[in-house]
């Protein structure tokens, strides 16, 4: 028999707003991305100085991971939670910062700070460093999002042992078109289960 996966907790964050489990808990009135993460920020009383150096899409990675995952994490054990994130345009907000840097010859200052951003995959970094997760992780870069690869992939991580739970999400930023969809995998029932036609549900 097939063992049933569930979704635990959902957060959304877009231009429109932030919603968490189906419920919009702040409407975005801010003028950038920026702004806006400073007020989801606030909102959650979050004291984590690094937040203000990091890039804009490990901005928006870790404040959807943090909402999903802050009544989650154990700080006396060890959290065998993997991350497995995508999106569309990788790190190539960063990475036009960067090639800005360097493009003029005469004006060459690449900043270290910048450059350290132009991988997508530190933003699950950033995540982990946050919460000492030491769990599997991956970082894919689709056109669209990929819903059941999500499936498929979540589903062997936890079927193999190689993680309790799988914390997902399509976390896609350029400039101020953005959208993060986060959610936790666990085999313990919560209601919705995780299957292809739900994780669109969510999505959408």
């Amino acid at each position: 028999m097939e063992t049933k996966l569930y979704i635990k907790k959902v957060c959304t964050i877009t231009s429109k707003g932030l919603v968490v489990d189906g419920q919009k808990l702040m409407i975005n009135d801010q003028n950038s991305f920026v702004e806006f993460a400073k007020k989801i920020y606030k909102k959650y009383e979050i004291n984590y100085p690094k937040f203000f150096k990091m890039d804009n899409l490990s901005k928006l990675a870790f404040l959807a991971s943090e909402i999903v995952l802050r009544e989650e994490i154990k700080k006396e054990q060890e959290n065998n939670i993997a991350i497995v994130f995508a999106n569309q345009s990788a790190s190539l907000d960063t990475d036009v910062k960067h090639q800005e840097s360097i493009a003029d010859k005469e004006n060459y200052f690449p900043s270290p700070a910048v450059f350290v951003y132009t991988l997508p995959n530190i933003c699950i970094g950033e995540v982990s460093i946050k919460h000492k997760l030491n769990s599997e992780n991956a970082f894919f870069v689709f056109d669209q999002f990929q819903p059941s690869f999500i499936y498929t992939y979540t589903k062997q991580l936890l079927d193999l042992g190689k993680a309790d739970k799988v914390l997902c999400g399509w976390v896609e930023l350029f400039q101020e078109n953005y959208k993060a969809v986060v959610y936790l995998v666990d085999k313990k029932n919560t209601g919705t289960v995780h299957q292809i036609d739900n994780i669109k549900q969510i999505f959408n």
